[in-house]
């Protein structure tokens, strides 16, 4: 009988890339053989591979089947797949009509979209992000490694491709419509929770010497039982707050792929209760995680 513990352990190290080669393909094979043992996260993680394309075609459908499956039998499937089955979606996961934003900024570029994420759905990234929070990070420009800042006072964590569920994937495919690039230029979605004094000082998303630069960046508000904690850009003067399900989707970089000035923003310090955003950077190209990078 396969050992499912063992076979879990190598499809891991396979996504992970440990010891120096991403082996995705192999990885998606090694979870569904881990999942025919009898691990049921292998099931869930062979599901949201297939869903999102990740180490093998994509299949949308099939990745359906097997979510409706596994939902008699977990609250999160199923809380998952109520979530997909109440959006409106193609066959194929992306979203029967692009989403339409109104330009509220031209320098930096902002684009405002009104409910752009439904009362459900922002419930069900809270409920799904809150076990895994923990202290925000930073990309340190000098080594490119993520790192503890001072600048950033948050928790916060991303559905990376093992955690990418099927609700999460048709939500990316929503920002890669509204931002007009593919669902592969997003870097996972993340949920970030700011506690009072919690705030991200002024920055830049783009990050020098990025060769796959940050192109844009999308954030939707989840909540609104907070006081302060408005998105502040300095150089036009805008402190930005909108109702939750609301997002803005602004340019980091201009039409030469260098790091636009005007882009500098904050996430200004919330003085009551919990601010809940979501945020995905969008880059130029395709975006992979660094080989050795945990995989979920």
């Amino acid at each position: 009988m396969a050992d499912g513990d063992a076979l879990f352990a190598a499809a891991a190290a396979a996504l992970s890339g440990a010891g120096g080669r991403r082996d995705a393909e192999g990885a998606r094979e090694l979870f569904a053989q881990a999942a025919a043992a009898g691990r049921r996260d292998a099931a869930v993680i062979f599901t949201n591979l297939l869903a999102s394309g990740v180490g093998g075609p994509r299949n949308w459908q099939g990745a359906l089947k097997l979510l409706a499956s596994l939902a008699p039998s977990g609250r999160r499937s199923q809380r998952e797949l109520e979530t997909v089955q109440a959006m409106a979606l193609t066959a194929d996961g992306d979203p029967a009509e692009r989403p339409r934003g109104a330009l509220i900024c031209a320098a930096p570029e902002i684009v405002h979209f009104q409910a752009f994420l439904s009362a459900a759905e922002c419930l069900y990234l809270i409920e799904a992000a809150e076990p895994m929070l923990e202290p925000s990070v930073v990309v340190d420009a000098a080594s490119g490694r993520q790192m503890r800042d001072p600048v950033r006072t948050s928790n916060g964590t991303g559905f990376t491709w093992p955690l990418e569920t099927l609700a999460v994937h048709a939500l990316n495919r929503r920002i890669a419509a509204a931002s007009g690039t593919a669902p592969e230029q997003g870097e996972p979605l993340q949920i970030l929770r700011y506690r009072p004094g919690d705030q991200y000082r002024t920055h830049f998303d783009a990050i020098p010497g990025f060769e796959n630069q940050r192109r844009y960046t999308m954030l939707v508000w989840l909540n609104d039982d907070f006081d302060g904690g408005e998105t502040e850009f300095p150089t036009p003067g805008l402190a930005l707050r909108f109702p939750p399900g609301d997002a803005i989707l602004f340019r980091n970089v201009g039409e030469d792929g260098r790091r636009d000035p005007a882009a500098a923003h904050a996430g200004l310090p919330v003085t009551r209760g919990e601010k809940l955003i979501a945020s995905r950077w969008i880059r130029e190209r395709v975006f992979e995680p660094p080989v050795g990078a945990r995989a979920g």
